[in-house]
């Protein structure tokens, strides 16, 4: 099958030191700056999978929501929370933060950048 001709053309202005940061990038990965750059525009408007930081960033999120949440409702149920309950539920938040993250990532539901939920 023969790849269609690229005939448009998508083009910004960067400052020196954002170029050197482009042209890392595209070094990195064996490729030229305009290739890089296609690549990246379209894994973002195909929506690709989110980078390991973003993954890690969005598990130890919720696992800090997991807990907080936790401690909230123990301490509205005039709880005390002892060294031992507050590790069970780190340990609980630990546990589930990756699998968390994952269903965010991949849930139908997600929301692009600038898009507000009503």
């Amino acid at each position: 099958m023969k790849t269609p001709t690229r005939t448009r053309s998508v083009g910004t202005k960067v400052t020196e030191e954002e170029y050197a940061r482009l042209e890392a990038s595209a070094s990195d990965r064996g490729m030229s700056i305009s290739e890089w750059c296609r690549s990246v525009l379209l894994a973002r408007v195909s929506g690709d999978r989110p980078t390991g930081a973003d993954a890690t960033l969005l598990a130890e999120v919720l696992a800090l929501r997991m807990i907080l949440l936790n401690l909230h409702f123990a301490v509205a149920r005039g709880e005390t929370i002892t060294a031992d309950g507050m590790q069970a539920v780190i340990d609980r938040a630990d546990q589930a933060k990756a699998s968390k993250a994952a269903e965010r990532f991949s849930s139908s539901d997600r929301v692009d950048v600038g898009e507000v939920r009503q």
